[in-house]
């Protein structure tokens, strides 16, 4: 797997658009404004594959990037924008809901975690509900450069101590930065194992 042959492939607003193909995918998740566009540029050392911006909810479409002749990484809306309107919310939850759900070719999904705060309700009900359905996960816990050793070990723990109350074991949970490429190693190889 060359990551650093990543290319985009192509955006859809719905799963019919979506690439026909066997290759396996990848899928990045979170909240609005988490990191999703940045880290994918961290881990595919290309900073500019993914569209950044400080503008919450940026993402709007399903982004394919095809890292040739292993798989798709997955760029998927962010959840829990409260700015859009209701429709437009509820437009973009049924579309990851049904490509989570249904999307046959995808083998694993990473669940970014702002780790500069607290648990957060959306973020716990939205990987219980991955762990219903039965999907492998893991948490990308990002923007780790942002906070002292202390309240960053303590918001991990805070956020075992809350998931750990619902199910068990708990998923592979990842420290990250996009700034100085913590996580990326890890990160990448749960995309190979992920990718065989």
């Amino acid at each position: 797997m060359n990551i650093a042959q990543t290319n985009f492939l192509i955006s859809s607003p719905e799963l019919a658009g979506c690439p026909e193909t066997a290759l396996p995918e990848v899928a990045f998740i979170g909240r609005s404004n988490v990191g999703k566009s940045s880290l994918l540029n961290m881990l595919t050392n290309r900073k500019e594959l993914a569209k950044t911006s400080s503008r919450p909810g940026k993402t709007e479409l399903i982004n394919y990037f095809l890292i040739p002749k292993a798989g798709h990484l997955v760029d998927l809306p962010g959840y829990g924008y409260a700015r859009k309107s209701k429709e437009r919310r509820d437009m973009f939850a049924s579309l990851i809901t049904e490509y989570l759900s249904d999307r046959e070719q995808l083998k694993h999904i990473f669940v970014l975690i702002d780790s500069k705060i607290p648990p957060q309700q959306i973020d716990l009900d939205f990987i219980l509900w991955l762990a219903d359905l039965g999907r492998p996960h893991t948490l990308l816990f990002t923007k780790t450069d942002r906070l002292k050793k202390a309240p960053l070990q303590k918001n991990i723990d805070l956020f075992r101590e809350t998931l750990g109350e619902h199910y068990n074991p708990l998923p592979e949970m990842i420290l990250t930065s996009s700034k100085n490429g913590g996580g990326k190693s890890e990160t990448l190889a749960v995309v190979r194992e992920s990718f065989k």
